[in-house]
């Protein structure tokens, strides 16, 4: 069974229970980065205009809440889809951005699990519902609530055509 990222899996449904958490570690926001994430795909002015930024109420440029988002993404990779039997995700249930991000902000990364159910249609998997933080200095900068599928421990795939 393969994880997310190709690895062998370690990490399956069952051992997704309620109440587990994860700590994914800490990244530092990159300014550089942060402004070429913006000004490729979300090229608001607070986001790629340093002037007009610096004038107004946020005093300097902020952060996409997507590309703030694109970071959670990458420690939940790193941290337990690269050792997960993952399959995909239906969705997500909540996105909020909570606090302004910044060049330079070290934001610390934390998933929790909320609930865990066996997929009724695909018995080889299982759905979690799971809850990322990111955090300044204990402040919630952004929280979202998503869920995934999971396989199932020793549950192989049904085959298509079968």
């Amino acid at each position: 069974m393969r994880s997310g990222t190709g690895a062998e899996a370690e990490l399956f449904f069952e051992d997704l229970v309620p109440g587990r958490r994860f700590d994914l570690g800490a990244v530092t926001v990159d300014g550089t980065e942060m402004v070429a994430f913006a000004e490729r795909y979300d090229p608001q002015w607070y986001h790629v205009d340093a002037a007009l930024a610096a004038e107004s109420e946020y005093g300097g440029l902020i952060a996409s809440g997507f590309y703030t988002v694109s970071l959670f993404m990458r420690a939940y990779v790193d941290h337990v889809l690269a050792r997960a039997a993952a399959d995909a995700s239906p969705g997500l249930e909540e996105l909020r951005w909570l606090a302004a991000v910044r060049a330079g902000d070290r934001l610390v990364v934390r998933l929790e699990v909320l609930d865990q159910r066996p997929s009724a249609a695909k018995p080889h998997l299982g759905t979690v519902t799971l809850q990322g933080v990111m955090l300044r200095d204990e402040r919630e900068v952004l929280r979202l609530r998503f869920r995934g599928w999971f396989q199932r421990r020793g549950a192989a795939p049904a085959v298509a055509g079968a």
